[in-house]
C-alpha cells in the first residue's frame, strides 16, 4: 500500500512539473510570436497611468498599437483599463488621449474605461465589439502577458491573436523577463484551474 501511495504521489508531482514547464515554454513562445494578420480591431490592454499620463509601461503599448495601425493591422485602436482610487482619469482614457496626440484620428480610438484587472478589461471590450460587430482581435501587451491575455479573449468569444510590444522596462533584463514568466505561468495556470483572474489575488503586475 505505501508503495502504491508513493508511486501515486510521485506521478502527480511529475504531471504537475510536466504542466507548470509546458506552460511555461508557451508564455515564452508566445510572448515572441508577432502576428500582424488584419482584424477588425486593436486591442491595448491598459496599465498604470498617472493624472492623464500612461507609464512608461503603458507608452510601449500604446506606440506599438500605432505602428499596427499606421501599418494597416486594424482601423480601429481600442484602449481598455478603468479607474482606481483617487484617479482622475481612466487607463482606457490615458490610452485614446495619447494616441490622438500622436496623430491618430478621433474616431479610429475607441476608450474602453472599464475593468480593473486584464479579465475585467477585456471582457468590457469583448462586449463593446460585438455590440459594433467587430469579431477578430490583435491584442497589445507585454510579450509575458500575451498568452493569458489571448487565452481570456477567446474565452470571451473574440477572434484574437497577439503582437506584442518589445520595448519598455517589461523586457529590458533577463532577469526581469524571467521574473514575469514565472508570474505569468502561475497566473495562467490559477486562470485555467478556477476560472478566475490571478489579478483579484492581488495581481501578476501586468494589466
Amino acid at each position: 500500500m505505501f508503495r502504491w501511495v508513493l508511486r501515486a504521489l510521485t506521478g502527480l508531482v511529475l504531471i504537475a512539473v510536466l504542466v507548470t514547464a509546458g506552460t511555461g515554454f508557451r508564455v515564452w513562445y508566445v510572448a515572441r510570436d508577432d502576428d500582424r494578420t488584419r482584424a477588425d480591431a486593436i486591442v491595448v490592454l491598459g496599465a498604470a497611468q498617472y493624472n492623464g499620463t500612461p507609464s512608461s509601461v503603458f507608452r510601449a503599448r500604446l506606440g506599438h498599437a500605432k505602428d499596427l495601425y499606421d501599418e494597416g493591422a486594424a482601423p480601429l485602436l481600442v484602449t481598455t483599463g478603468g479607474s482606481r482610487s483617487g484617479d482622475a482619469y481612466t487607463e482606457a482614457d490615458a490610452g485614446a488621449r495619447w494616441l490622438r496626440e500622436q496623430g491618430v484620428p478621433h474616431s479610429a480610438t475607441l476608450a474602453v474605461a472599464e475593468g480593473v484587472d486584464t479579465y475585467g478589461s477585456l471582457e468590457a471590450a469583448a462586449d463593446e465589439m460585438q455590440d459594433r460587430g467587430l469579431e477578430s482581435v490583435v491584442v497589445v501587451s507585454d510579450p509575458w502577458h500575451s498568452l493569458r491575455a489571448r487565452t481570456m479573449a477567446r474565452d470571451l468569444g473574440l477572434d484574437a491573436w497577439t503582437s506584442p510590444t518589445h520595448s519598455g522596462p517589461v523586457v529590458q533584463t533577463r532577469r526581469t523577463q524571467l521574473r514575469y514568466i514565472v508570474r505569468e505561468t502561475g497566473a495562467l495556470l490559477y486562470y485555467r484551474i478556477s476560472a478566475e483572474p490571478a489579478d483579484r489575488l492581488g495581481g501578476t503586475g501586468l494589466g
